[in-house]
Protein backbone atom coordinates (compact mmCIF):
# COMPACT_ATOMS: atom_id res chain seq x y z
CA UNK A 1 0.00 0.00 0.00
CA UNK A 2 2.72 2.28 0.78
CA UNK A 3 4.45 2.18 -2.83
CA UNK A 4 1.35 3.01 -3.93
CA UNK A 5 0.79 6.42 -1.85
CA UNK A 6 4.44 7.37 -2.68
CA UNK A 7 3.91 8.17 -6.58
CA UNK A 8 2.32 11.21 -4.43
CA UNK A 9 4.23 11.64 -2.08
CA UNK A 10 6.66 14.64 -2.16
CA UNK A 11 10.52 15.09 -1.89
CA UNK A 12 10.23 16.23 1.84
CA UNK A 13 8.20 13.22 3.05
CA UNK A 14 10.48 10.45 1.14
CA UNK A 15 13.42 12.59 2.83
CA UNK A 16 11.90 12.12 6.54
CA UNK A 17 11.12 8.62 5.83
CA UNK A 18 14.71 7.87 4.47
CA UNK A 19 15.90 9.64 7.33
CA UNK A 20 14.18 7.22 9.47
CA UNK A 21 15.74 4.37 7.13
CA UNK A 22 12.71 3.51 4.86
CA UNK A 23 14.63 2.53 1.45
CA UNK A 24 11.97 2.34 -0.17
CA UNK A 25 11.00 5.86 0.01
CA UNK A 26 15.00 6.10 -1.27
CA UNK A 27 14.08 4.29 -4.26
CA UNK A 28 11.36 6.71 -4.81
CA UNK A 29 13.66 9.42 -4.51
CA UNK A 30 16.44 7.57 -6.86
CA UNK A 31 13.75 6.78 -9.37
CA UNK A 32 12.58 10.40 -9.63
CA UNK A 33 15.72 11.94 -10.09
CA UNK A 34 17.96 9.43 -11.66
CA UNK A 35 16.99 10.57 -15.31
CA UNK A 36 18.14 14.14 -13.78
CA UNK A 37 21.39 13.43 -12.14
CA UNK A 38 22.23 11.36 -15.48
CA UNK A 39 21.49 13.89 -17.55
CA UNK A 40 23.39 16.79 -15.99
CA UNK A 41 26.58 14.54 -14.88
CA UNK A 42 26.47 13.09 -18.67
CA UNK A 43 26.36 16.69 -20.22
CA UNK A 44 29.02 17.72 -17.61
CA UNK A 45 31.25 14.92 -17.70
CA UNK A 46 30.57 12.69 -20.92
CA UNK A 47 29.14 9.46 -20.94
CA UNK A 48 32.75 7.65 -19.66
CA UNK A 49 31.79 6.48 -16.21
CA UNK A 50 28.73 7.44 -16.10
CA UNK A 51 27.12 4.32 -14.61
CA UNK A 52 29.48 5.11 -11.75
CA UNK A 53 29.16 8.46 -11.52
CA UNK A 54 25.58 8.13 -11.03
CA UNK A 55 26.17 5.51 -8.82
CA UNK A 56 28.83 7.56 -6.65
CA UNK A 57 26.17 10.54 -6.57
CA UNK A 58 23.22 8.27 -5.18
CA UNK A 59 25.45 6.79 -2.27
CA UNK A 60 26.72 10.16 -1.32
CA UNK A 61 22.95 10.99 -1.12
CA UNK A 62 22.25 8.19 0.90
CA UNK A 63 24.91 8.08 3.21
CA UNK A 64 24.48 12.15 3.80
CA UNK A 65 20.50 11.74 4.34
CA UNK A 66 20.42 11.43 8.32
CA UNK A 67 22.05 14.78 8.18
CA UNK A 68 20.45 16.54 5.91
CA UNK A 69 18.61 19.35 7.83
CA UNK A 70 16.47 21.12 5.85
CA UNK A 71 14.47 17.60 3.92
CA UNK A 72 12.75 20.92 1.58
CA UNK A 73 16.06 21.36 0.27
CA UNK A 74 16.46 18.14 -1.31
CA UNK A 75 16.63 18.50 -5.12
CA UNK A 76 19.56 21.54 -4.48
CA UNK A 77 21.37 19.77 -2.01
CA UNK A 78 21.26 16.54 -4.76
CA UNK A 79 22.34 18.74 -7.61
CA UNK A 80 24.91 20.36 -5.23
CA UNK A 81 26.31 16.95 -4.44
CA UNK A 82 25.90 15.71 -8.55
CA UNK A 83 28.46 19.14 -9.24
CA UNK A 84 31.03 18.09 -6.41
CA UNK A 85 30.90 14.16 -8.03
CA UNK A 86 31.66 15.88 -11.56
CA UNK A 87 34.46 17.86 -10.06
CA UNK A 88 36.27 15.55 -8.27
CA UNK A 89 36.19 13.43 -11.47
CA UNK A 90 37.91 16.19 -13.37
CA UNK A 91 40.29 16.57 -10.87
CA UNK A 92 40.74 13.32 -11.04
CA UNK A 93 41.21 12.96 -14.92
CA UNK A 94 43.45 16.15 -14.19
CA UNK A 95 45.74 14.16 -11.82
CA UNK A 96 46.08 11.05 -14.28
CA UNK A 97 44.18 8.63 -11.43
CA UNK A 98 42.52 5.61 -13.15
CA UNK A 99 38.75 6.58 -11.82
CA UNK A 100 37.81 2.79 -11.28
CA UNK A 101 39.75 2.45 -8.31
CA UNK A 102 37.41 4.67 -6.71
CA UNK A 103 33.98 2.80 -7.35
CA UNK A 104 35.15 -0.81 -7.15
CA UNK A 105 34.76 -1.10 -3.83
CA UNK A 106 31.09 -0.39 -3.35
CA UNK A 107 29.26 -3.50 -2.82
CA UNK A 108 28.11 -2.79 0.73
CA UNK A 109 25.59 -0.28 -0.67
CA UNK A 110 24.73 -1.59 -4.02
CA UNK A 111 21.64 -3.16 -2.79
CA UNK A 112 19.99 0.20 -2.02
CA UNK A 113 19.85 0.65 -5.66
CA UNK A 114 19.48 -2.90 -6.39
CA UNK A 115 17.76 -3.98 -9.74
CA UNK A 116 16.52 -0.43 -10.90
CA UNK A 117 16.81 0.96 -14.66
CA UNK A 118 19.87 3.04 -15.25
CA UNK A 119 18.71 4.12 -18.42
CA UNK A 120 15.59 4.38 -20.26
CA UNK A 121 14.27 1.60 -22.79
CA UNK A 122 13.26 4.43 -25.71
CA UNK A 123 15.57 4.81 -28.51
CA UNK A 124 16.03 8.17 -29.77
CA UNK A 125 15.59 9.04 -33.30
CA UNK A 126 18.50 9.58 -35.67
CA UNK A 127 18.19 13.61 -35.76
CA UNK A 128 17.80 13.98 -32.05
CA UNK A 129 21.44 12.00 -31.50
CA UNK A 130 22.93 14.34 -34.31
CA UNK A 131 21.81 17.23 -31.95
CA UNK A 132 22.53 15.84 -28.97
CA UNK A 133 25.82 14.84 -30.03
CA UNK A 134 26.38 18.82 -31.32
CA UNK A 135 25.31 20.14 -27.86
CA UNK A 136 27.66 17.64 -25.96
CA UNK A 137 30.74 18.87 -28.16
CA UNK A 138 29.85 22.24 -28.06
CA UNK A 139 29.81 22.10 -24.12
CA UNK A 140 33.16 20.85 -24.28
CA UNK A 141 34.03 24.27 -26.09
CA UNK A 142 33.04 25.78 -22.56
CA UNK A 143 35.27 25.74 -19.46
CA UNK A 144 33.60 23.55 -16.29
CA UNK A 145 32.36 26.51 -14.79
CA UNK A 146 30.55 27.82 -17.51
CA UNK A 147 29.27 24.48 -18.51
CA UNK A 148 27.26 23.51 -15.32
CA UNK A 149 25.69 27.31 -15.13
CA UNK A 150 24.82 26.04 -18.74
CA UNK A 151 23.45 22.88 -18.17
CA UNK A 152 21.68 23.12 -14.58
CA UNK A 153 19.87 26.29 -16.02
CA UNK A 154 18.92 26.00 -19.74
CA UNK A 155 18.71 21.70 -19.84
CA UNK A 156 17.69 21.02 -16.34
CA UNK A 157 15.31 23.99 -16.25
CA UNK A 158 16.35 25.28 -12.88
CA UNK A 159 16.25 28.66 -12.01
CA UNK A 160 18.77 31.04 -11.69
CA UNK A 161 18.59 31.49 -8.00
CA UNK A 162 18.43 27.95 -7.45
CA UNK A 163 21.77 27.60 -9.39
CA UNK A 164 23.32 30.22 -7.36
CA UNK A 165 22.42 27.72 -4.37
CA UNK A 166 23.43 24.98 -5.63
CA UNK A 167 26.62 25.75 -6.66
CA UNK A 168 27.37 28.52 -3.91
CA UNK A 169 27.86 31.53 -6.18
CA UNK A 170 26.24 35.49 -5.97
CA UNK A 171 23.39 35.26 -8.22
CA UNK A 172 25.18 37.79 -10.77
CA UNK A 173 28.23 35.09 -11.19
CA UNK A 174 25.61 33.00 -12.39
CA UNK A 175 23.99 35.38 -14.70
CA UNK A 176 27.54 36.59 -16.11
CA UNK A 177 28.40 32.77 -16.46
CA UNK A 178 25.09 31.50 -17.83
CA UNK A 179 25.32 34.75 -20.60
CA UNK A 180 28.86 33.97 -21.45
CA UNK A 181 28.19 29.91 -22.02
CA UNK A 182 24.52 31.00 -24.13
CA UNK A 183 27.37 33.32 -26.19
CA UNK A 184 30.17 30.51 -27.10
CA UNK A 185 27.24 28.04 -27.78
CA UNK A 186 25.79 30.00 -30.30
CA UNK A 187 29.10 31.13 -31.65
CA UNK A 188 29.79 26.63 -31.75
CA UNK A 189 26.20 26.07 -33.27
CA UNK A 190 26.94 28.96 -36.04
CA UNK A 191 30.07 27.22 -36.84
CA UNK A 192 28.20 23.91 -37.38
CA UNK A 193 25.66 25.77 -39.33
CA UNK A 194 22.98 24.43 -37.12
CA UNK A 195 21.75 28.48 -36.57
Amino acid sequence: MLADNQAGTTDTELVIQCQRGDRAAFRQLYRRYQQRVRSTLYQLCGSEMLDDLVQEVFLRVWKGLPNLQKPSYFSTWLYRISWNVATDRRRQLARGKPERERYEDNSEDDSLLGKMPSRPQDTPDLMKLHYQDLVQRGLQVLSLEHRVVLVLHDLEDIAQKEVAKILNLPLGTVKSRLFYARNEMRKFLQQQGVI
